[in-house]
């Protein structure tokens, strides 16, 4: 194995896989044990994953801090989460950018010590005051997200990243399926001020372990060619367009099934089983995700997207818990198997010297398809019942992998006719 510039190994392959991407002689978990016993690439995903706990318990938190602590009601609570949001689409690229152009280390100084400052604000500022805050505080959000799969592209080889990937996703949904559940139990059984600080001293302490841990953002054979970061004209490419279109279309079905999920038990009287709902929902997407990470080849990520989209429509002629429980089992096996399959397309579709500005948009087309799957399936299921909130927003995300399909070609065919018109343009004025 080749030396590391910072005194680590070069990832290798261990003789006995059967990469790329296939499964090994060993059995199915053998690629996982592999992408994890790549330098780095272990404490990587324990210090991110552990991080995303308290970031997953966040929007719970705050929500239950305005309806109350602060007397607000569940409006207010949105407005908030929305300027959280609508910081953290803005700010994810920006990071990204500071992160490729002055290292990884100084943008989580600046990140960890802003979140450190907001959640302290957020604990003892009136409602009014909080709105801003929060937007700065989305702004500069920590790059959880983008680090991690900026720091995978750079430790493990192309040819084994979906696996890579596809354990990063999983381990997001254990994170999500852990953290709002304990945000709720420390703000209702404690406080939600306590609950705020503690996030806040998570996040920071999140930022102090990374800082330390210093993931690279580039490969050796990346370092070594020193790039700088090109305009971002000539990588934003149709492909990757599309490719953050089906981001924020698989989004939207995740976040308005997770609201048509409680609208629905609402409605028959089960709301109580929720949660129980939601962890059988996670546990197809672990599933799912296993085993897209151990397949030697996989489904491309836009008809991922798609089976996604179609499987969530027919959910709502679910009646009870365990029948929906049930119907969630295709749509959720295509869940964590697309974000790591978009994730991995980012990754190869840009250069690294713009590779942390990329997973900068592709964590704001997760944050924008989120903002717009909620309150879509939630305004659906308030004015044509529970079970057309499934319908509206697997529809959603189906028409915006199309529409990226079609603008693609659209652009592709004027380009072409914009080639060819300059041609014969050029060919009448030559001599």
């Amino acid at each position: 194995m080749g030396a590391r510039s910072d005194g680590s190994t070069a990832p290798s392959r261990p003789p006995d896989s059967s990469y790329p991407g296939g499964l090994s002689v060993l059995g199915p978990l053998e690629p996982y044990r592999g992408i994890l016993a790549l330098p780095r690439v272990r404490s990587l995903v324990l210090v991110t994953s552990l991080a995303r706990i308290p970031a997953a318990a966040s929007s719970v938190v705050l929500t239950l801090h305005v309806v109350l602590s602060l007397g607000g009601g569940f409006a207010a609570a949105g407005l908030l989460a929305a300027a959280v949001t609508v910081g953290g689409a803005f700010g994810a690229p920006l990071m990204g950018r500071m992160t490729d152009r002055q290292g990884l280390r100084r943008t989580l100084v600046l990140t960890a010590a802003a979140q450190g400052v907001f959640w302290l604000l957020a604990a003892v500022v009136p409602y009014l005051a909080l709105l801003p805050i929060a937007f700065l505080g989305g702004l500069l959000s920590l790059p959880l997200f983008s680090v991690s799969r900026q720091s995978l592209a750079a430790l493990v080889p192309e040819d084994r990243r979906r696996t890579a990937y596809s354990l990063d996703s999983m381990a997001v949904e254990v994170s999500f399926a852990l953290g709002p559940a304990a945000g709720v139990v420390m703000a209702t059984q404690v406080s939600t001020r306590a609950a705020l600080l503690t996030i806040g001293a998570s996040m920071l302490a999140a930022g102090v372990l990374l800082y330390l841990l210093n993931p690279p953002i580039r490969s050796d054979a990346e370092l070594e060619e020193g790039l700088t970061a090109p305009p971002r004209r000539e990588w934003v490419s149709d492909r990757l367009v599309v490719v953050l279109l089906a981001t924020a279309g698989a989004t939207v079905v995740l976040a308005g099934t997770d609201v048509s999920i409680v609208a629905t038990l609402r409605q028959t009287g089960e709301l109580g089983l929720s949660g129980l709902v939601i962890a059988a929902w996670c546990t197809w997407s672990l599933i799912g995700g296993f085993v897209h990470g151990s397949l030697r080849r996989a489904l491309p990520a836009l008809v991922l997207m798609e089976l996604l989209s179609l499987f969530t429509i027919p959910v709502g002629l679910a009646g009870h818990w365990w029948t929906l429980a049930l119907a969630l089992i295709p749509a959720g096996a295509m869940c964590a198997p697309t974000l790591a399959s978009t994730s991995e397309l980012v990754s190869r579709l840009v250069p690294a010297a713009a590779r942390g500005e990329a997973m900068g948009f592709h964590t704001s087309a997760l944050t924008a398809g989120i903002a717009l799957g909620a309150p879509l399936a939630g305004a659906v299921a308030d004015h044509l019942g529970p079970s057309m909130g499934f319908a509206a927003a697997g529809a959603t995300g189906a028409a915006l992998g199309v529409a990226g399909l079609l603008a693609v070609r659209i652009g592709a065919r004027v380009r072409r006719l914009r080639a060819s018109g300059e041609r014969t343009a050029g060919e009448r004025a030559a001599p």
